[in-house]
């Protein structure tokens, strides 16, 4: 047997949740709710829930006060970003010591590993428990010959386990699947297919890429298409991922009322966005203020500007943003996005499937 090139797709399981019980053993098999100060009765929403919490319908996202009215005996913890950092760290560092392994990271928890080997199976066992040995962390496994379907298929194989998709049996396990389930198709896209009387993974696969311009243009559409037959990239690339802007938000426990104190919030808000910007050394080429208001309507206003390295420059104009705020309606949340312009030598695109990054 001669060694064939295979794209690995590396998915913790339910890393935050995980790593928290490895901090405290005593809350194996409980409900676990991470999210804000760990306080329900608090604004702020799950950031991950151990699987006991999820079949109770807990999700990524969901205000902690609903979440607690699901669970009421779950456990709620504090997040705590630093940590889970040093853990994912420390599990990127072991895939990049595999042998022969390029890697490309997606975020905390997950990574593309490409690999040329005869048995992808028994080269995914070895990772895991080389994770394992490490971390104490579990992870899932997708095998696949494409970036998309290694993706797809780490779904087949939680928890802990490996699972392989390749254009052989792609429809066998996806065909009846709805879009939804698909890497890069949400719910809203999935919603605008069903218009069209594309329902599944095999009818998107077996649609006419024309049809689907008209709805998602030239480009989009037959990209929809490519995912509907888990086609697309197979290369990983390891090149290190350059963050296009820096945004933060806050939860306000207290909804804003008066103009002063929305001022207030936004000068905070960029003073705290300009420190994150400051370390990357590029300009700032736009500002995007997102504001909730009361009860929980989002509604985002979004400026290009001139490149400006000036500090009182951005404030300004992110002040002027604020302008676009409407006025007496009760603010609980206010988020401010500083995007920066884009090094030369930057991945291109936005996501691994179009087209590789």
């Amino acid at each position: 047997m001669n060694a064939i090139p295979w794209v690995l797709h590396v998915d913790l399981d339910q890393f935050i949740a995980a790593f928290e019980v490895l901090r405290r053993p005593e809350l194996a098999g409980k409900p676990i709710i991470v999210g804000g100060r760990g306080d329900p009765t608090e604004r702020a929403v799950v950031s991950t829930a151990s699987y006991e919490a999820r079949a109770f319908g807990v999700g990524s996202g969901m205000p902690l006060r609903i979440a607690a009215r699901k669970v009421p005996d779950a456990v709620f913890l504090p997040v705590d970003a630093e940590a889970y950092l040093e853990a994912s760290d420390a599990v990127m560092a072991t895939l990049r010591a595999q042998p022969g392994a390029v890697v490309q990271v997606l975020g905390w928890d997950e990574a593309f590993v490409g690999v040329e080997t005869e048995d992808p199976e028994a080269y995914a066992r070895q990772l895991q428990a080389d994770v394992l040995e490490r971390t104490q962390l579990h992870c899932s496994v997708g095998i696949g010959d494409t970036l998309i379907r290694a993706k797809n298929a780490t779904d087949f194989g939680k928890p802990a386990g490996v699972f392989r998709l390749t254009t052989a049996n792609w429809l066998d396990f996806m065909g009846e699947r709805p879009t939804k389930e698909l890497w890069g198709v949400g719910s809203k896209i999935s919603g605008r297919l069903a218009k069209l009387g594309i329902n599944t993974v095999a009818e998107l696969a077996a649609a006419d890429p024309q049809t689907l311009v008209p709805e998602f243009g030239p480009k989009m559409g037959p990209w929809y298409n490519e995912l509907g037959r888990g086609d697309g990239s197979s290369v990983v690339d390891d090149t290190p991922w350059v963050a296009r802007g820096h945004s933060r938000e806050t939860t306000f426990q207290q909804d804003l009322t008066e103009p002063a104190q929305v001022n207030d919030a936004v000068r905070e808000l960029t003073t705290q966005v300009l420190k994150d910007v400051a370390a990357e050394g590029r300009p700032v080429i736009g500002l995007t203020l997102k504001v909730r208001y009361a009860p929980f309507t989002t509604k985002t206003h979004a400026k290009k500007i001139p490149e400006t390295f000036d500090r009182e420059d951005v404030l300004a104009r992110a002040l002027d943003l604020s302008g676009a705020i409407e006025p007496g309606r009760p603010i609980r949340l206010l988020g401010l996005r500083a995007e920066m312009a884009m090094p030369d030598d930057a991945r291109k695109g936005h996501t691994p499937t179009r087209g590789g990054w």
